[in-house]
């Protein structure tokens, strides 16, 4: 039986949205998640939390009449039990089930598909730019971007494609005319905006140093160099070349206050450098983000904020709930920002994670030289980014 095929539970099951499941994470509360997808899919991404019991158990073991009392044994009976799936079809039944049998069972409604509907806005307190600077944050797969405001105008960072209607919503909210929609590199874990926001008007701007990868609507946007400055209001975002993660990767300064870098430098950990060239030029790759990251990055002031385009499960927020970090915090806390070039690159070179799910298909979608629907970019990323080098080398003692 098909995970999205299964019958309507005899039992009357109530459905939490993921929004709710994340308010609840986000207060602290003591929640029992009960992932019923198969081992391998829940090994690759789950949902996680200081205050959440997390529970594996395939969603096959509960379709005999008799369930297994093995099973049933790992399954906590004295208190509420929040059952997901994929897309919530096997959930449902699953609760079913365990509600027949005396259980305190929900389920999450559309599953991980709508955990990874969720989109939140945080304001950047230390920002000291011009303007409001808010952070995107996208907590199922770590994925973060950047809005800009000021006096009617504002401008995205590495927008998503999924949430293109999100942007335009928020500007129409906040009275400002979105102008700039701006990727930092050619991304390998989600699938860009830029070009959706483009084409409802916005000017969209991708790194000129990116367009010798084969981005085949170039033509079609602003390009943008190293040095080159965007104005939003009295704002101005200034474009850093920061290659490493990638041959265009591509920083931008916001206001001489945040340093948007992409995927060159995160608050827990550094870029991996294979997944342009693969492990044959990822030395070369590497000793390139070292470069970048002690002469563009870390010359900056010690105060100057540095934001990335992802945060892991390793990374601990700021008081203001953002994923951003002073400049000169992280060096004092990133033992790899500190040494010298031969012994970063062999550091991150030891111990890279899996590389993102899809991210060749990705990447070519990216560049424009395959085609995937709404439907299909969002199915494309769905999972962990694995965009850094491995968190437990990088960081000090």
């Amino acid at each position: 039986m098909n995970a999205d095929d299964f019958p309507t539970p005899d039992a009357d099951v109530e459905s939490v949205t993921p929004d709710t499941l994340k308010s609840s994470i986000d207060a602290g509360e003591d929640v029992t998640i009960l992932d019923a997808r198969m081992a391998s899919e829940y090994d690759e991404w789950h949902v996680d939390g200081d205050t959440v019991e997390s529970i594996n158990v395939p969603y096959f073991e509960f379709l005999e009449e008799e369930i297994d009392e093995d099973v049933l044994a790992r399954i906590p009976d004295d208190r509420e039990i929040t059952v997901l799936c994929a897309k919530g079809g096997a959930s449902e039944y699953v609760a079913g089930a365990l509600k027949e049998r005396g259980y305190d069972a929900v389920h999450l409604e559309n599953g991980m598909n709508g955990w990874a509907r969720i989109y939140e806005a945080v304001e950047v307190e230390r920002y000291d730019g011009a303007g409001t600077l808010r952070q995107y944050q996208r907590p199922s797969s770590g994925c973060l971007g950047y809005l800009v405001y000021d006096d009617g105008e504002a401008a995205v960072i590495d927008p998503l494609r999924a949430f293109t209607d999100r942007y335009l919503a928020d500007a129409d909210d906040l009275g400002v005319d979105l102008k700039y929609a701006i990727d930092t590199h050619i991304h390998a874990d989600h699938i860009s905006g830029v070009r959706a926001l483009d084409a409802v008007g916005v000017e969209g701007v991708i790194p000129a140093a990116a367009v010798d990868r084969g981005v085949t609507y170039a033509n079609e946007l602003t390009t943008a160099a190293d040095g080159d400055e965007f104005e939003v209001g009295d704002a101005v975002i200034e474009t850093v070349s920061t290659p490493g993660h990638t041959s265009g990767m591509t920083s931008y300064l916001i206001d001489g206050s945040l340093l948007a870098t992409g995927d060159g430098l995160f608050v827990e950990s550094v870029a991996r450098p294979d997944l342009e060239e693969g492990d044959d030029g990822a030395p070369e790759a590497a000793a390139m983000l070292y470069e970048s990251l002690q002469e563009r990055v870390l010359s900056l002031p010690d105060d100057t904020l540095v934001g990335g385009a992802h945060f892991s499960d390793a990374a601990e927020p700021a008081e203001d709930g953002t994923y951003t970090a002073p400049i000169g915090q992280l060096e004092e806390e990133m033992d790899a920002l500190t040494m010298d070039e031969e012994a970063f690159v062999e550091l991150i070179l030891s111990d890279m994670p899996p590389r993102p799910a899809n991210y060749e298909d990705i990447i070519a979608t990216n560049l424009g030289q395959q085609e995937a629907d709404d439907d299909e970019a969002f199915e494309l990323e769905l999972g962990p980014n694995n965009c850094a080098a491995s968190q437990e080398s990088l960081a000090g003692d």
